[in-house]
């Protein structure tokens, strides 16, 4: 079998520790294995521990206190420090030959553009440790539903599906908190978004931008691969259709191994004998 992994991605606040740990919670639930790594040097565990964390070779906290950095320098730091050391994450997610594992990505944006950590170590799981990857970006909804807000959004996910230069799928999450009727009915637009969408941003922007905004719109409809998966993490049916595009993408299914039916006997004696003791 195939290494199977999700890189989730996405700027400050839009709940990618949240829906690792509900994608988490449903890969367990239907019975497959399933770890989580944390790339965040900042980051606290919540409902789950992390199987892999990257604190356990440096910490944001650290570096600021040490280096007398900030945090946005601080973190680069520490990711300059993971690419020195990669030998280092082979080594922990080495015993994971045959699981599911979901890297917990922070949010700056500086570590796939200008700086281009996340595209190198992504390279590295493909092409080093043969894993088959995809990557997940989320925006939120509440965020999205301002068409200005959402333009920027969009070209950031364009920017991540070029630089990572893997199967790629795009959230929007947080669709329960989108209360308003209208913003409701308004959301399907963005799942789909083309140039039609312009009509109404002029009028909340300067004129001198408007041709820019017309560029930006073109350029969106031209590239023609945002499209956007809506995502409650509170409901299981939202969670297991993100996860079946992820299968899709990672062509999970084509890795496992075909059973007997006797291995599968054993199996369920094994558990219900764990299970007594």
């Amino acid at each position: 079998m195939s290494r199977v992994g999700v890189m989730v991605l996405g700027p400050a606040g839009v709940g990618k520790s949240t829906f690792c740990s509900a994608l988490l919670t449903h890969i367990q639930s239907i019975g497959r294995r399933a770890h989580l790594v944390n790339l965040d040097p900042a980051a606290e565990p919540g409902e789950y521990e992390f199987t892999v964390d990257i604190r356990d070779l440096i910490s944001l906290q650290d570096v600021m206190e040490e280096m007398n950095f900030g945090p946005n320098g601080g973190l680069l730091y520490c990711f300059e420090f993971l690419m020195n050391h990669l030998d280092w994450l082979d080594s922990e997610i080495g015993d994971y030959e045959d699981e599911f594992l979901i890297f917990d990505c922070p949010g700056q944006i500086e570590l796939y553009t200008h700086v281009p950590v996340l595209p190198t170590l992504a390279k590295h799981l493909t092409q080093n440790l043969s894993f088959s990857l995809c990557a997940s970006y989320l925006l939120e909804a509440p965020f999205a539903v301002d068409k200005p807000k959402f333009f920027s959004g969009v070209m950031s996910a364009m920017s991540a599906m070029i630089l990572l230069e893997l199967p790629h799928l795009n959230i929007l999450s947080k669709v329960d908190l989108v209360k308003d009727d209208l913003s409701k009915r308004e959301l399907k637009q963005f799942l789909n978004p083309d140039a039609s969408l312009l009509s109404g941003i002029n009028a909340k922007t300067n004129p001198k931008f408007h041709n820019l905004n017309q560029a930006i719109a073109n350029l969106i409809d031209d590239f023609g691969m945002i499209q956007f998966l809506p995502l409650d993490a509170t409901q299981t049916d939202s969670v297991a259709t993100i996860l079946s595009y992820i299968d899709d993408t990672t062509q999970w299914a084509e890795s496992q191994e075909p059973k007997e039916p006797k291995d599968e006997f054993f199996e369920e004696d094994d558990e219900e004998d764990e299970e007594q003791d």
